[in-house]
């Protein structure tokens, strides 16, 4: 392969251009002239109205996003319908940009185009390892990032009806799940964030609705992330690390409804609650409001029996209560007659006894103020002798012929004073 060509010129004898191409032209054909099993990654695909597909194919360097190789390839029109059948039919997806492929190629040289490919068949079990390869390694990076179990933990704010959707306006998936919601008995309130599902700008436009939604959290109880079915590539969107780590470590439960049944994308995995399709969204979120309702009317009837159990047990307690008091109030209230005809036989005793004492007391007195009357005093032999105008006399102090009064039992006496003696006891 390195031989020399041993090609000879000189400034007498040069090549013309086109002899120097055909030379590298039947270099490269001799030497590749066998097809060669290559690797790469369809940097650009299009399809000309002839139905030729050109290509450009890139090996690109490790965490880098600049190529360091590149080159042009081809599928001719006879062979292209039957590649790409093959390759969707295997894999679900088209052939697009982005896609790193194993393809059998023919290494050929053009004098006026250069160095091209041609492309004669591909290896789609490769493209299906590739996709899987990718796949691990957004798993692995969410996981390294801690991202891969925090929307699962977010907890549910019940009822859960103000959902925020993310999907397009006009996709049958979401229409299936706004007709399916309205079925319900229950008041949801849905608010769409348009957003392309399919294509190259869909990422970024899946991404702007999920930001326009954080911005407005508090309105919502959860998102609904929504599409129909599709292909494969058109679903590998749901597996980008871009927009699987958003959901991860979004502030709302995430729900989703991809509609896919034979594979589950990280998007799935990372959200809250993974359903089928979009109808089994709806679903999902009508069955969890019937269970908050039949919460609701379980804990109403508990309370509801708890309320009378309550009352039927204070009631008896009352009567229990009313019962004893009227038993008390009696044994309380016959000691207190007890008492009081205790009381009123102990008064009644002594205020006779007091009585008794005080009439005792009074013929004790009225003994004595009978021995002191003037009429006892005088019967017993006594006088009482006045002057003229009736007053009491002493012996000092009358006169000798003083006219005076004398009162004895049975009457008075008038005298005249003729003599006075004082004694001296």
């Amino acid at each position: 392969m390195n031989e020399n060509l041993n090609i000879y010129t000189s400034e007498s004898e040069s090549l013309t251009l086109l002899d120097l191409q055909r030379m590298v032209r039947a270099t490269l054909e001799s030497r590749f002239d066998r097809p060669l099993w290559l690797n790469a990654e369809i940097s650009e695909l299009k399809v000309n109205r002839s139905g030729h597909c050109y290509l450009n194919l890139v090996e690109k360097g490790e965490g880098s996003a600049t190529p360091r190789a590149e080159a042009r390839a081809v599928i001719w029109r006879s062979t292209y319908a039957a590649i790409s059948a093959k390759f969707e039919r295997a894999t679900g997806a088209q052939l697009s940009a982005g896609i790193s492929v194993m393809v059998n190629v023919m290494v050929t040289y053009h004098e006026v185009y250069g160095f091209s490919l041609q492309i004669l068949d591909i290896n789609t079990d490769y493209s299906l390892g590739e996709v899987e390869r990718r796949r691990r390694q957004t798993i692995e990076q969410l996981k390294a990032d801690g991202l891969w179990d925090m929307n699962h933990e977010l907890e549910l704010t019940p009822p859960t009806l103000r959902i925020a959707i993310v999907s397009s306006g006009t996709a049958a998936g979401y229409r299936d799940f706004v007709m399916e919601i309205s079925r319900s008995s229950y008041r949801f309130e849905l608010t769409l964030f348009e957003s392309l599902m399919q294509g190259d700008a869909a990422e970024e436009s899946i991404l702007r609705a999920m930001y326009a939604i954080a911005e407005r959290e508090d309105e919502f109880d959860i998102v609904a992330i929504l599409r129909g079915g599709g292909s494969t590539s058109d679903l590998a969107l749901f597996d980008s690390y871009a927009i699987a780590s958003h959901v991860a470590g979004f502030p709302l439960p995430v729900f989703t409804g991809i509609g896919h049944d034979k594979d589950i994308s990280v998007v799935d995995m990372v959200a809250h609650t993974a359903c089928k399709t979009p109808t089994a969204v709806a679903t999902t979120l009508v069955e969890m409001a019937d269970n908050e309702m039949a919460r609701i009317e379980y804990y109403a009837q508990a309370l509801r029996d708890g309320v009378v159990a309550r009352i039927n047990g204070e009631r008896i307690t009352i009567e229990q209560v009313g019962s004893e008091l009227s038993r008390n109030c009696v044994v309380m209230l016959s000691g207190l007659q007890h008492r009081l005809d205790t009381l009123e036989e102990s008064i009644t005793s002594e205020a006779r006894h007091m009585v008794c004492s005080q009439h005792q007391r009074l013929d004790a007195i009225d003994d004595i103020v009978a021995s002191h009357n003037p009429r006892n005093i005088l019967s017993r032999g006594f006088a009482i002798v006045r002057d003229a105008e009736g007053r009491t006399i002493d012996i000092d102090t009358i006169e000798l012929g003083a006219s005076v009064n004398i009162e004895i039992s049975g009457g008075e006496l008038t005298a005249n004073v003729q003599s006075k003696h004082i004694n001296t006891i």
